[in-house]
């Protein structure tokens, strides 16, 4: 087989210290380095800051610099704005104008936590609002290089830092992004040499837009048939041409980096397209978890429409994923359900070693799992975190709880470290030294 080069090793420099994007130095989810195993409020826990605002972006790290976004409400609201009425959503955010935010980036010292610096990037008055329980108005996750900072706040725009907090540039895409049923806007950009490629997928107008990195200038743009999504986009090099993967409820498409054309595309997921792909030697598995819900394996080096095709080598439909993305590891798949199951599967054939089995306590999750030293972390909405020996059988390793904390940011592991960013706080866990 051809190797695959994967665009985020170019991000990872020192692996085991850094975590550049929300899914890890390579993008699988797995962590370079170990992770400590026990911490409770009252041990193990280096340090602990207050975080100011709603956000639910997942920090980046790189170094000895943490970053991460949040939204602070002003006070102010809209004049002559009456208040938003919900209409029966149930989980919905409010359709109308919401209170004024300041969008805002904050560094903090990985050593001792300590706030290093924090930019405004925008004051706003959003034009629609979030999911009740698990959305904000910071819930995309940045982007680090060694010298640079990317912070995306999606229809507020895209911002380019360096490490002291100096803004380099910023790009306004003049979009005002429409969810489904103002959920909010969530998807990540990808970085790629020195282009950084952003979706939109919204209810109508959805787009993928790319943009040098060093100076904010749109390179290419083009239209998507799909409605709302919020998956990453994922970059890989196969056959000598780097593609930019694409999922949605219609299509998930390969684009080339350099002009935005499709390459490739193929139906077979279903709504609400949330986890990010990952790459498994020569394919890419793709999934979606609400309704029609499936996880495809898709052959890598096609062209065209490849629906129903034998490049779908394999597909399965249950102990799927929703909200959180996979983890891949020594061939394996691991797929956490928001209602607190988990699923192994193998990478080549789409075998299940275990499906649907319960994690402990009936925890509920948003927050996609991470994984270390064979063993994953899963956090979950009541403070726990369980972690589970990665195999191909079920085995719970330990339950770690922080008391009154809710997670639906990612777990962050660095160095030996494990970050946690709740609706709260941030903290910083890590083992003592024999």
């Amino acid at each position: 087989m051809i190797p695959l080069c994967f665009a985020l090793l170019a991000l990872a420099g020192d692996g085991e210290q850094n975590w550049p994007t929300w899914r890890g130095p390579d993008g699988t989810g797995m962590a370079a380095g170990k992770a400590p195993l026990t911490w409770s409020d009252d041990e193990n826990v280096k340090w602990k800051v207050a975080i100011p605002g709603r956000g639910f972006s997942t920090p980046v790290i790189w170094g000895d610099r943490i970053f991460l976004t949040t939204a602070v409400p002003t006070g102010k609201k809209p004049e002559g704005a009456e208040e938003p009425r919900e209409g029966g959503r149930r989980f919905g955010g409010a359709p109308g104008p919401q209170e004024e935010q300041s969008f805002e980036v904050h560094c903090f010292r990985r050593s001792d936590g300590e706030l290093l610096w924090k930019k405004v990037a925008k004051v706003a008055y959003p034009h629609e609002g979030y999911h009740k329980q698990y959305g904000s108005f910071a819930s995309i996750s940045p982007i680090a290089e060694e010298d640079r900072l990317y912070v995306s706040f999606g229809s507020q725009g895209l911002y380019a830092y360096d490490h002291d907090g100096e803004l380099l540039w910023e790009k306004d895409f003049d979009v005002e992004m429409r969810m489904r049923r103002a959920f909010g806007e969530g998807a990540a950009p990808a970085i790629h040499g020195n282009t950084l490629v952003h979706l939109f997928d919204q209810e109508e107008d959805s787009f993928i837009a790319a943009v040098d990195k060093r100076n904010g200038k749109e390179l290419w743009r083009q239209d998507r048939d799909e409605p709302s999504s919020w998956a990453m986009p994922l970059i890989l090099e196969h056959g000598g041409k780097t593609q930019v993967i694409t999922t949605g409820a219609n299509k998930v498409r390969a684009y080339d980096i350099k002009n935005g054309k499709v390459i490739w595309e193929c139906a077979g997921l279903g709504l609400n397209a949330i986890p990010v792909p990952v790459v498994h030697n020569e394919s890419v598995l793709v999934m979606s978890g609400y309704k029609n819900a499936n996880l495809m394996a898709i052959e890598l080096g096609g062209k065209g429409d490849l629906s129903g095709s034998d490049a779908v080598l394999w597909s399965t439909q249950k102990g799927l994923s929703y909200t959180c993305s996979p983890v891949l590891y020594e061939g394996r798949v691991y797929c956490l359900m928001d209602r607190g199951f988990l699923s192994c599967f193998d990478a080549e054939t789409g075998e299940a070693y275990y499906r649907e089995t319960r994690m402990p306590r009936g925890t509920n999750y948003k927050a996609s799992p991470v994984g270390a030293e064979g063993n994953l972390y899963a956090a979950g909405e009541s403070g726990d975190v369980h972690v589970v020996k990665m195999g191909t059988e079920f085995e719970l390793v330990g339950t770690n709880t922080l008391a009154d904390q809710f997670f639906v940011s990612s777990p962050v592991i660095a160095g030996g470290e494990l970050f946690l960013r709740s609706l709260t706080h941030l903290f910083c866990i890590a083992e003592e030294a024999d």
